[in-house]
């Protein structure tokens, strides 16, 4: 009967006998000294093995069978006997260059670190084994250890076989792409020390699948288990059957657990040493059960949602080593009862909500090597926290962690007396004062992170005694003054140098060669020029460079050109950089980001390598066709995602070679002088969400091949000379459209209401073409327009997601509040509709004030009549109305008064009347507005005190007589009226001839005006 079945994500078992410390050392490998040569048998046995292996880069090339099996990869024969014990095939996974406690210190470096490894990766995953394990293996009599972890089998299943190889103590098929049922049959080895069956997952058609399981995990209890590894996906219940008495080291990590009473049988375990309970879903307080496991050594609980206090039980545990708390919810202050904890020598507490200060107590912890204390609330003075840690742990400390840590104050001399420390930062606090020389004292530091502070001075000569500084990041502080040689004199392990946003100035010499060979180079904003810096020829090892704004007046040296093809990164935008860009600085050999912007590079496009990933040459001078550029080997994909060529003087058509540019997320090919009409093979771009036209001469109608691009959210081909009607297909094909511009072109006819289907329109600009017909009252299906904020602006993700940010060169020229702006980095905040200077008629849809997130709304210049909508005071956040030239009637309603953003408004030249509403935002407008109208009050100079007065016609007594009151105003009109009746129509009653006349002259009248009486009488009847 099956007992349980649980699906795995990462079952990692981990078992460990109590053996000889001689234990594989004992077995020496085969490139000793000695002649015996392996056993023919288990030379076969392999050679098997390999015919079943997939080995897509050619590792067991030396797996020949004229060469000795014991001088194979991978392969580790016994010195005296020749039998085959070991065969290790793993592929090893690669990894980041820094230790995992760095990672708050390198928090920035994400696109430059994260580069370099994609590469990385590519490699190991080129270098996989795959393919079928061969039951040859059992042949393999004397066999103890065998790794083919970190390869990929594509799911197939553990072979059964691999429980009857009896003298396997060593077992390790971890992120190997198994899948499955775990074979019993692995209880049967009874010589096993170690086994790891952990991450065994696959991504068959992009899908993540957790693929290995068990029916029951009965079979773990027949080995004696020392150490147990089960991460991944287990739902509870946890077998209690699984009872080791003698279990010393327990990982439930990346379990998704949830409740701590399925633990209790954890709780029992009083030999554990070691117990790891991190990244679950564990929630309240840590469990109170825990205090009886007083023989802990290494407790981790980070990765949870615990969110009561850290308990005092806790501060008892006086054997405890490593206590890793960090990336939780907990709450209150630390104890000053921490100091008992006098074993412990890892502390992380990051990523949590204490506050207070940190205690004194700390200074006692003389076995402390590392503590983590980030992304707390502890909003203390630094100087204070260096006196708390100014005990016996100032001497052996190595890692200090406070980034992110609401720090502030002035860092003082007291830095000095942490001569141990290796890893030192600071970062995102608000941390004042210059550094302190005493910096120099820290002889040990590796790593130093100050970033983002309000750190000010100059950066202190005895920087150059760090002779072991491999990381310098100082980036966006207040740091001035002259940076010279003094400062690098022994820096020789520096390779990474990040200290952008400051005011800096380097000043070296022309000859100078810097001591250290640096990997990634942040110096933007820094002060380099005139001249291009000659010693940057000298860094053979540059990974990413950015030099972006930093004065350069200058022709680059061909020696940098040369090292440009390592660079997965590079950045000398914002200078004056002239002279052309030569074919070789980007001829790369993996993917890498481009940007060599705002100069003033002339010349043709370089041609390109296919794998460039960004490149974004705007803003130059950059002539001549863009056939080469485009039709570079076009036998091969490209991998470019990113293409910025606007802002240069490049002609000609855009040649129909698209179709290997499939990659492609974001094209601008705008502001240049391009012509001719869109290739059909644009339409093969099916990736990509922004595109680019504007300002060029393209002709003929709207590419209609764009409908196969579904994932648009931006279209901007406005300045062109584009014919025909908006197409209907827009509205359906393209819903994803954020942006649509297409004004300055000659488009005609009326606009569809399938545009009204683009429910996440925010900017709708079809201004300047010949556009006619009533405006769509369905506007009111652009919901994002009827939001106050546009908080879900989507982020788009560069290449191997190192770089989350909203597209780099987004842009919009928008003309609002009566000018011309370009918004780029706010630009996901505005919301826009101009369709001024068409042909548009009808009246204004009352439908477009449900558009409550609108900030500029352009109707000017067309022939609009009819009233403005009455409850276009709904529409808050209007910064900007424009109605100008058109034909509106009626007062301009009270509401409008209500728009209380409202900063620029034009309803001249139309037919209103009335007074304008009072309102602070009304009343301190141009008075220009309100010019070419009928229209009364502040601005204006006329008051409306004459059109306003009401004749008083009630009868009252006279104070004088006591009766009525009688105005002779009123009597001489009336005398004047019944004069004024008699001589005209006297005539009439008694001359028949006459009256005849007169009736055919008001008949022959009536009908000419009868029109326009009709007309007047249906848009403004309720003015009449």
């Amino acid at each position: 009967m099956m007992m349980l079945r649980i699906t795995l994500s990462l079952l990692l078992c981990l078992l460990t006998i109590h053996h000889s410390p001689n234990f594989y050392t004992a077995h020496s490998h085969s490139d000793s000294d000695s002649q015996v040569r392996c056993i023919e048998s288990e030379r076969h046995a392999l050679l098997n093995f390999r015919q079943h292996l997939l080995d897509p880069s050619n590792r067991l090339a030396s797996w020949a069978s004229d060469v000795d099996c014991c001088h194979w990869v991978g392969v580790v024969c016994h010195n005296r006997t020749g039998h085959v014990l070991q065969l290790r095939l793993r592929t090893y996974y690669p990894e980041f260059d820094y230790e995992d406690t760095t990672s708050e210190a390198l928090y920035d470096y994400e696109v430059t670190i994260g580069a370099r490894w994609y590469a990385q990766y590519e490699a190991y995953r080129r270098s996989r084994f795959g393919g079928k394990i061969n039951p040859s293996l059992l042949d393999l009599k004397h066999l103890i250890y065998l790794d083919l972890s970190y390869n990929d089998f594509g799911g197939i299943p553990i072979p059964k076989f691999l429980g009857s190889m009896g003298s396997l103590r060593y077992l390790n098929l971890s992120h190997a792409g198994f899948g499955g049922l775990i074979p019993h049959q692995l209880g049967n080895l009874s010589n096993l020390h170690y086994l790891n069956l952990g991450h065994n997952y696959y991504y068959p058609n992009n899908t993540y699948y957790y693929n290995l399981y068990v029916k029951n995990l009965q079979w773990l209890s027949e080995l004696r288990l020392s150490r147990c590894y089960l991460s991944g996906f287990i739902p509870p219940p946890i077998p209690s059957s699984i009872n080791f008495s003698s279990l010393t080291t327990l990982d439930l990590s990346s379990n998704y657990l949830q409740n701590t009473s399925i633990l209790f049988w954890v709780f029992g375990l009083h030999n554990l040493v070691s117990l790891d309970l991190s990244y679950n879903q564990f929630q309240g307080s840590i469990p109170v059960h825990l205090q009886n496991l007083t023989s802990l050594k290494h407790l981790d609980l980070s990765g949870n949602a615990f969110n009561s206090s850290i308990p005092n039980w806790l501060y008892s545990f006086s054997h405890l080593e490593f206590l890793n708390l960090g990336d939780n919810s907990l709450q209150g202050r630390i104890s000053s009862a921490i100091g008992n904890l006098t074993s412990v020598i890892s502390i992380d507490l990051s990523f949590n909500e204490l506050e207070g200060k940190v205690p004194r107590s700390f200074g006692n912890l003389c076995k402390l090597r590392e503590i983590i204390l980030s992304s707390n609330k502890w909003g203390q003075q630094i100087p204070e926290i260096f006196e708390s840690l100014s005990g016996c742990v100032s001497n052996g400390l190595e890692i200090l962690g406070l980034y992110n840590a609401q720090l502030s104050g002035q860092l003082t001399d007291e830095l000095g007396q942490f001569k141990n420390l290796v890893i030192l930062s600071l970062g995102n606090n608000s941390i004042s004062g210059p550094i302190p020389w005493s910096i120099g004292n820290l002889s040990s530091l590796r790593f130093l992170n100050l970033e983002t502070n309000q750190i000010n001075g100059t950066l202190p000569p005895s920087f150059g005694h760090l002779s072991k500084l491999e990381s310098l990041c100082i980036y966006s502080n207040m740091l001035e003054g002259v940076v010279s040689e003094v400062h690098f004199t022994n820096l020789t392990r520096l390779t990474l140098l990040y200290a952008s946003k400051n005011r800096l100035t380097l000043k070296v010499s022309l000859d100078w060669i810097p001591p250290f060979q640096l990997q990634y180079l942040v110096l933007g904003s820094w002060n380099l020029g005139p001249k291009f810096p000659s010693w940057l020829c000298s860094q053979k090892q540059l990974l990413s460079l950015d030099m972006s704004n930093t004065g350069i007046i200058d022709a680059v040296p061909s020696c940098f050109w040369n090292l440009s093809s390592q660079f997965t990164y590079l950045n000398i935008s914002h200078n004056q950089i002239y002279g052309e860009i030569p074919h070789i600085p980007l001829i790369l050999s993996h993917l890498s980001i481009i940007d060599v912007s705002s100069n003033h590079f002339e010349g043709p496009l370089p041609c390109i390598s296919s794998n460039l990933s960004f490149l974004d040459l705007s803003n130059n001078s950059l002539s001549g066709s863009i056939f080469h550029f485009l039709c570079y080997k076009m036998k091969e994909p490209k991998n470019m995602e990113f293409l910025n060529l606007g802002k240069n003087l490049l002609s000609g058509n855009i040649s129909n070679c698209w179709m290997k540019w499939q990659r492609l997320v974001a094209l601008n090919l705008g502001n240049n002088n391009f012509s001719g009409s869109i290739p059909p093979s644009i339409g093969s771009l099916i990736n990509l969400r922004s595109l680019h036209l504007s300002n060029n001469s393209f002709s003929g109608k709207f590419p209609s091949l764009l409908k196969n691009c579904k994932y648009l959210f931006t279209i901007d081909i406005g300045k062109n000379e584009f014919v025909g009607s908006i197409p209907l297909w827009i509205g359906y094909r393209l819903s994803r459209l954020m942006i649509l511009s297409l004004r300055f072109n000659n488009f005609h006819g009326q606009i569809p209401e399938e545009l009204c289907a683009l429910t996440s329109l925010q900017i709708l600009d079809l201004s300047h073409n010949k556009l006619f017909g009533s405006i769509p009252k369905c506007l009111n299906n652009f919901i994002t327009m009827a939001r106050n904020n546009n908080s879900n602006y989507p982020i788009y993700v560069f290449g191997w997601s190192i770089l989350s940010s909203s597209l780099p060169f987004e842009s919009e020229l928008l003309v609002t509040k009566g000018q011309s702006l370009e918004y780029s980095t706010t630009l996901q905040l505005v919301n826009i509709i101009d369709l001024s200077n068409n042909n548009l008629s009808g009246e204004i849809p009352k439908e477009v004030a449900s558009l409550q997130g609108l900030q500029s709304l352009n109707l000017s210049s067309n022939i609009l009549t009819g009233m403005i909508p009455e409850n276009i005071g709904d529409m808050g956040s209007l910064e900007s109305i424009d109605f100008s030239i058109n034909q509106l009637c009626g007062q301009i309603p009270q509401s409008m008064s209500s728009l209380t953003f409202l900063s620029y408004l034009n309803l001249s030249n139309n037919n209103l009347i009335g007074r304008i509403p009072s309102s602070t935002q009304l009343q301190s407008l141009s008075a220009s507005s309100f010019f070419g109208n009928k229209l009364c009050g502040p601005p204006l100079t006329d008051s409306c005190t004459i059109n306003y007065v009401k004749p008083n016609i009630q009868n009252k007594r006279s104070k004088d007589f006591g009766g009525l009151k009688v105005d002779w105003f009123f009597v001489s009109m009336a005398l004047g009226f019944v004069v004024g009746f008699w001589l005209v129509l006297g005539p009439l009653l008694w001359n028949k001839q006459w009256r005849i006349l007169y009736f055919q002259f008001l008949d022959h009248l009536g009908y000419k005006l009868s029109g326009v009486v009709a007309q007047t009488w249906q848009h403004c009847k309720e003015m009449l």
